[in-house]
């Protein structure tokens, strides 16, 4: 390790505030992040902002068979690509905006398997926006483990009672089993933020417990949340008169007392509101 604790072999950079960078370089804390989601030796990786390539390194340690590593950054990416497992076809390397990859057309063109597993330590300015395009992807996306600032890893594994329960935990709970791994202080990284981080862990349900409809369900618990101080008769009104019916009589042929409030809803009570809607 040099002075700063930074692997010689991994790119060097500073991080870049506008990017959203804050690097990882605790061997420990990368092999932990790297296997929280089950082994991924012999298995298709893919890898959302690497900068330097700390969890890189570990991924080709712990023997992925393909890792796919879209990076936005010039400097790391013309890095990783230089590496020897670049120039024999184990890392494949995309410079790009992850917001928009096809990747299934990436996972082809690497010569990648599916399902792909998602391991990141994603940029904290694009981590929301690609969990919840992921969430509603194919049969191409099997288990993620995502680093994402503590608050939004809360939301996406939170349950019905809690203060972070939301639409982003509806959507997760509708296609995958969600818990969160570990979490890690500002100080484990390069340069730290400034509020803690955590790795969720989310594991793919069996395609008979997966809800099919889930933009229905992500507008119905968007306006659910939309105002979650008001009972759900309130909340859902504006939604309800896009179909012409009546908010009260939707929600109890659900039977769910249009007095409640969102967070109570249940997962399936969710997707009963969804499926009733869609037939309205």
């Amino acid at each position: 390790m040099s002075e700063e604790g930074r692997d010689p072999e991994l790119t060097q950079g500073r991080a870049r505030k506008a990017l959203g960078q804050h690097f990882l370089y605790d061997p420990d804390i990368l092999r932990r992040t790297a296997l929280a989601a089950g082994p991924v030796e012999g298995r298709t990786v893919i890898e959302v902002g690497p900068g330097p390539g700390g969890l890189t390194r570990a991924l080709l340690k712990e023997g992925a068979g393909k890792l796919i590593a879209v990076e936005a950054d010039p400097r790391f990416a013309e890095g990783l690509a230089s590496w020897p497992e670049a120039t024999d076809g184990r890392l494949y390397v995309h410079q790009g905006d992850a917001r928009k990859v096809d990747w299934p057309a990436l996972i082809a063109a690497a010569g990648g398997e599916t399902p792909a597993m998602i391991i990141a330590n994603l940029p904290y300015n694009v981590g929301t926006p690609l969990a919840v395009d992921w969430l509603k992807t194919g049969d191409w996306r099997g288990e993620m483990a995502l680093m994402f600032q503590k608050e939004v890893a809360e939301r996406l594994v939170a349950g019905p009672g809690s203060q972070h329960y939301g639409r982003l935990a509806v959507l997760a709970h509708s296609v995958c089993n969600p818990h969160i791994a570990f979490t890690l202080p500002p100080g484990a990284f390069k340069p730290p933020p400034k509020v803690d981080s955590a790795v969720a862990v989310l594991v793919p349900l069996q395609p008979e417990k997966r809800f099919g409809d889930l933009a229905t369900l992500e507008k119905v618990a968007a306006a659910a949340f939309g105002q979650r101080r008001k009972m759900l008769r309130a909340s859902l009104k504006s939604l309800a008169k896009t179909k012409g019916i009546d908010a009260t009589e939707w929600l109890e042929s659900c039977d769910i007392d249009p007095t409640a409030r969102a967070e109570t809803l249940t997962q399936d009570e969710f997707r009963a509101l969804a499926t009733a809607f869609v037939k309205a």
